[in-house]
């Protein structure tokens, strides 16, 4: 049984969610060996939400108690975060409403701007850090990658898409009104990550052309060669600060690199008439909020910039929501299907050992293969039906009544294992 634990802008604050972001521990597997029956974990962590897909030895009395407390002892062990500080701001997901979850916010429907492409790449990162630490499990390896197929039809097939905007380039739309000419404003970038690149593209996009980037982790140099844009360094960085028109702040870094400090004094600005802005896209967040009380600075950060995100509405389109439906139709199918699968293997087992006895006592009378061929052409037509209503029976949740079957009348009892399921070719 698949689980979901989710806090996300949704339900949480983004203090609680930096809160659950800065972490030194990797939670997935916390989780994974909190219990037997806890069969995989992945952990998607992002700055709108934090999650923990769990998947559950079904027949487990409680499996969603057990599940929710493996999630939630992870993270206070991880974060020092407790469960009772979390109630009230995060949802438990279960079964079929984990894949609609999952593929909805890997599609970008579930994100503070609706259509945002973020999302995807780290959905697919959370699922390689878990390979990494080995916490998947073939259900969980199933649901991400149908999510990453979703989220490649969503974006190829929809609007939504093509005119999904980032955060990044929200910020900046909220910036516009403030800043008459782009071109000739002085931009300092905090940040050398992907975001920070995706920022650059955008700062760009508005025709800014004076841009120096800093880096707290010192990889700076490298980053402005690349990108063709001025650096400074950790002795230049306040000065940079209080030069620029516009702070922009993207880093991994746990703890606020840039505080009211900075501004405190002389003020450098080229025009003293004029208020710089910092933006700061970090989470943890990479600015102190004192900075909103500097001389002439104004602050925007994740929290008013999620208050600005235009509504769902606005972008959504019907058809992107009818994808994830259908997709979530073919999942859960293709599940209901595996879970008969162990079954449909007994009975092929069962009846192929009948065969191949009778098969032995004709060659040893002498036959010249015609009742070998005759007996299997026979039993590939008596598992045609059988096969065909285990599948009907599985899509319409009664995968149990045809395991009760079979061992009522043949005496077969059914492995649920995965080896068996796997190693089968009518395993889906």
């Amino acid at each position: 049984m698949l689980l979901c634990v989710s806090a996300s802008h949704k339900t949480a604050s983004f203090e609680l969610l930096e809160r659950l972001s800065t972490q030194t521990t990797r939670i997935a597997p916390l989780i994974a060996a909190h219990d037997e029956c806890v069969q995989g974990a992945v952990v998607v962590a992002t700055c709108n939400r934090f999650e923990a897909y769990v998947d559950m030895d079904e027949p487990v009395t409680a499996a969603s108690a057990v599940g929710l407390e493996a999630a939630l002892l992870a993270i206070e062990s991880a974060t020092g975060v407790p469960a009772a500080e979390l109630d009230g701001s995060y949802e438990v997901i279960s079964g079929a409403d984990v894949a609609a979850h999952l593929f909805s916010v890997a599609s970008g429907l579930e994100s503070v701007v609706v259509g945002e492409g973020e999302i995807a790449g780290q959905v697919r990162r959370a699922l390689t850090e878990a390979r990494s630490d080995g916490t998947t499990s073939g259900e969980l390896e199933r649901l991400f990658q149908r999510a990453s197929e979703t989220q490649r039809d969503v974006k190829n097939g929809t609007a939504i898409g093509r005119a999904g905007r980032s955060l990044v380039r929200l910020a900046l739309d909220l910036a516009d009104g403030r800043f008459a000419d782009w071109s000739r404003l002085r931009v300092l970038l905090v940040g050398t990550g992907a975001y920070a690149a995706a920022t650059l593209a955008a700062l760009r996009d508005k025709g800014v052309e004076d841009i120096t980037v800093h880096s707290p982790s010192g990889r700076g140099e490298r980053f402005a060669r690349k990108h063709g844009v001025a650096v400074a360094d950790a002795e230049a960085f306040a000065h940079a600060a209080r030069l620029s028109d516009l702070v922009i702040t993207c880093t991994s870094a746990e703890h606020p690199v840039l505080d009211a400090s900075v501004f405190t004094g002389v003020f450098d600005a080229p025009s003293p008439a004029a208020r710089r802005l910092v933006i700061d896209l970090g989470l943890p967040r990479n600015v102190d909020p004192d900075v909103a009380g500097a001389p002439h600075t104004d602050l925007l950060d994740l929290e008013t910039i999620r208050l600005h995100a235009p509504l769902e509405e606005l972008q959504a389109t019907d058809a992107a929501r009818a994808l994830v439906r259908d997709a979530v139709q073919r999942f859960t199918v293709v599940g209901e299907r595996r879970t008969v699968t162990p079954a449909v293997v007994a009975l092929r087992a069962h009846l192929l050992e009948l065969m191949e006895s009778e098969v032995a006592r004709a060659q040893r009378r002498g036959d010249d293969g015609r009742t070998e061929q005759a007996l299997r052409h026979l039993v590939g037509r008596l598992l045609h039906t059988p096969t065909t209503r285990a599948h009907t029976l599985a899509e319409q949740g009664r995968a149990d009544e045809y395991v009760a079957a079979l061992e009522l009348l043949f005496d077969i009892t059914v492995d649920d294992g995965e080896d068996d399921a796997a190693a089968s070719p009518l395993a889906g």
